[in-house]
């Protein structure tokens, strides 16, 4: 039986490092609303919705006739998400970060497929990594890089460079995780029930606490590249992206 699938864009107004940026705008639309429409318009979804508890950004998407949800307030969007999709009908939800307003239908649908073939239900959830360039970019501490079994399954998620280089080598690659999840949605409601353990409070990773419970996550490599809006800077890659009609 085909899988029912959902997208949850967890959004919250007041972000640490650049409050308010998903009400930013970019060119006709605000960082949320260009976020809904470009998952939407993937059609991989039996349904799309935004989850937040700011009325600002609760309005701004009914404004826009989307679909939203108010929740409480949480630590994570995981934790958001699951409150949102607790009563919902569904096999799969994909979480969207509401900052990642660019993706790609390709890498989205990989992320489904991971379940398809799956048979045995023995993980938990699916994510994206891509491969970094330069060590500039691994040893900032925004991106959070990754490392897995030679399957592909997730060992840690750190904003220290890992593996550390203790003989510079070109053959070491490193890799950044997008924040883009696949959920199985049992897995999901679990996980809002586990307790935060010391390496996610260290670090603040999520994924981090799947790991300390035993769970596994499939990591799907990428080589397409977005732009997370994290401070103002990559508001404005993003803004010079919209100008130059390459969406």
């Amino acid at each position: 039986m085909k899988n029912k699938i959902i997208a949850v864009i967890p959004a919250r107004y007041q972000a640490s490092r650049f409050p308010g940026k998903l009400m930013q705008k970019l060119g006709d639309r605000t960082v949320i609303s260009t976020t809904y429409h470009n998952v939407r318009e993937t059609g991989l979804f039996d349904d799309v919705l935004v989850a937040t508890d700011s009325e600002m950004i609760f309005n701004e998407i009914k404004a826009n006739s989307g679909n939203v949800v108010m929740t409480g307030t949480h630590e994570t969007g995981s934790d958001r998400i699951a409150e949102a999709v607790q009563d919902l009908d569904c096999d799969i939800v994909v979480n969207v970060q509401g900052d990642e307003p660019f993706l790609k239908t390709e890498p989205l649908k990989q992320l489904v497929e991971v379940f398809d073939e799956d048979v045995q239900k023995e993980i938990s959830l699916a994510s994206l990594k891509i491969k970094m360039k330069n060590f500039t970019e691994v040893e900032n501490p925004n991106n959070v890089k990754v490392i897995t079994d030679k399957d592909g399954f997730a060992l840690y998620f750190s904003r220290s460079p890992i593996p550390y280089p203790r003989e510079k080598t070109d053959s070491l690659a490193y890799y950044r995780h997008i924040g883009v999840y696949a959920f199985r949605r049992e897995a999901l409601l679990e996980f809002s029930k586990l307790p935060m353990r010391p390496l996610e409070t260290a670090e603040k990773i999520e994924c981090l606490r799947y790991l300390e419970h035993g769970m596994r996550i499939k990591l799907i490599e990428t080589d397409f590249v977005g732009v997370g809006i994290d401070v103002p800077k990559d508001l404005e890659r993003a803004r010079e992206i919209i100008g130059k009609g390459s969406v």
